[in-house]
């Protein structure tokens, strides 16, 4: 029986990530985890009117802290009010909040000294939003609250590759965001983009997947091996 030509992503994979050992993996969560698109959203889309800013405004740039693109909405003054009241609303709108395709079970694959969340939200609202979804989270959990930069800057994955006492350079980052694969490419990590929020066209990765349950990863002594499991 003939078999059917190799996928793109088989070929990527084999180029990018094949038979690598990886003795980190960083996950983002907003987008790559859990899907929380419409209640960020909403609670964007409500605070901007709260604030004024017109119908121009649509929603925010997924994948950076809300500080930083508060800040390049309004005025300096009115910067910690807002980050204040926007948290308030994100707290409290947890509705449609669930777990992606095959996020949990890749996780759970994954040693717990060797796995991490980095995210560009607070450490109370991530955790609220992993408890609404229903997903346990890791051990180590870095968050704006932890680090003086946020995505698109190197910081938070230097500092999630330190609590895991591990090099950046042996870690792989999995990413649903241009700020956020931007940021772990200056950390020096390998990367994977996951298709969502973003098309794949727009992600600049060593490995573009649609969803995470199309990865799979092997344990060795030295760290873990993904494996790609392709369509039909």
């Amino acid at each position: 029986m003939t078999q059917p030509a190799p996928s793109p992503l088989d070929t990527t994979l084999a180029e990018a990530l094949q038979g690598k050992v990886f003795q980190g993996v960083l996950f983002d969560m907003d987008g790559t985890l859990v899907d929380s698109t419409q209640a960020v959203t909403r609670s964007w889309l409500r605070w901007a009117a709260e604030v004024g800013l017109g119908p121009s405004f649509t929603g925010p740039e997924h994948g950076v802290p809300a500080r930083q693109m508060i800040a390049t909405l309004v005025a300096e003054e009115r910067v910690e009010a807002s980050v204040t009241r926007l948290t308030e609303l994100e707290l409290s709108d947890t509705d449609g909040v669930t777990i992606l395709a095959g996020a949990a079970e890749l996780m759970a694959g994954i040693p717990e000294e060797r796995r991490a969340i980095v995210t560009s939200c607070g450490r109370e609202l991530c955790l609220v939003r992993l408890d609404a979804a229903g997903f346990v989270a890791p051990r180590t959990v870095v968050t704006i609250d932890d680090t003086s930069r946020g995505k698109p800057f190197p910081e938070p994955f230097l500092l999630a590759a330190e609590r895991l006492g591990v090099d950046p350079a042996r870690c792989v980052v999995v990413e649903d965001a241009p700020a956020g694969l931007a940021a772990a490419r200056a950390a020096g990590c390998a990367t994977i983009g996951v298709v969502g929020t973003h098309l794949a066209a727009q992600l600049e990765a060593d490995l573009v997947v649609p969803s995470l349950d199309r990865l799979r990863v092997s344990v060795q002594d030295d760290g873990v091996v993904f494996h790609l499991v392709t369509g039909e």
